[in-house]
């Protein structure tokens, strides 16, 4: 069985080509406009729920993209909720996922230039569908800088193993 590491590496040659995303019931359009907008441009993408508008729970469709992306089986997530904010919080409980609720272009980023982002949270309340899809490029387009990030970015990867003793 591959690492998580390699599991990651071997996706695609290292580019980013799956991607999962989910949302909650108020996320549903924007997801789908992002659904589409993913596969127009060549990714493969996994969409795990909700399919309608009716009133459901984030933290089971939140947990469902974070579990795939902290097992390595996809390298980047997207999720939608009305104020991103619960899907920030869900899916940061995982290992190895850095989920960065961006609100712009410059902020998403900086998610990843400098935190090397794995998952992308909108806010389905205050995020129109051109926008969201310009701050999605942004944050699939930009690679990790390294350099000191590297160094927080594992000091991170260190607190998580001792909090979950792994």
């Amino acid at each position: 069985m591959l690492s998580y590491a390699q599991r990651v590496s071997a996706q695609a040659g290292g580019k980013i080509k799956r991607i999962a995303i989910a949302s909650d019931h108020r996320g549903v359009a924007l997801k789908k406009e992002l659904v589409r907008f993913l596969k127009n441009h060549n990714y493969r993408v996994k969409d795990f729920g909700p399919s309608s508008d009716v009133s459901c729970d984030y933290p089971l469709f939140g947990a469902k993209v974070a579990s795939a992306v902290s097992r390595g089986d996809y390298q980047r997530g997207v999720l939608i909720c009305n104020s991103g904010i619960g899907m920030s919080m869900v899916s940061n409980k995982f290992r190895r996922v850095r989920a960065a609720l961006c609100k712009d272009m410059k902020i998403a980023k900086f998610s990843r230039l400098h935190n090397d982002a794995n998952v992308l949270v909108l806010a389905a309340a205050s995020t129109p569908v051109a926008k969201a899809k310009k701050i999605l490029g942004v944050w699939l387009a930009t690679g990790f800088e390294g350099g000191r990030h590297a160094r927080r970015v594992e000091q991170i990867h260190v607190l998580e193993r001792k909090l979950f003793k792994c």
